[in-house]
């Protein structure tokens, strides 16, 4: 069994940098999630995205938006992010991206 990085009471990592792919796995299990190549083209968004502006997509709304702008309408879409990440998509995909909570998502 691999050393599990310290984790939030909702499941987010006390530390990024703790975070790896092997992280991300363990977490997407947990949530019933196998991640596939897109699901990872939304990891590595996620994890640009806070590199450039060292916050997490603050709402699903705009992490619609974001993935929208960068990677096109197709995959910036609600519905195509719910079948990847369900329930509240944003916070699903940060938790398994290792970022923090997003702060307008429930």
């Amino acid at each position: 069994m691999t050393n599990r990085p310290a984790r939030n009471n909702e499941g987010f990592l006390e530390d990024a940098t703790t975070w790896s792919a092997q992280v991300a796995e363990d977490i997407a299990q947990e949530d019933k999630i196998n991640m596939t190549e897109n699901h990872w083209e939304i990891i590595w968004f996620l994890r640009d995205f806070y590199k450039e502006h060292e916050m997490s997509p603050p709402s699903n709304r705009l992490f619609v938006k974001a993935v929208k702008e960068s990677l096109g309408s197709e995959k910036g879409d609600s519905i195509y992010l719910m079948t990847l990440f369900p329930g509240t998509p944003a916070k699903t995909a940060c938790r398994i991206a290792g970022l923090p909570r997003p702060t307008n998502c429930l």
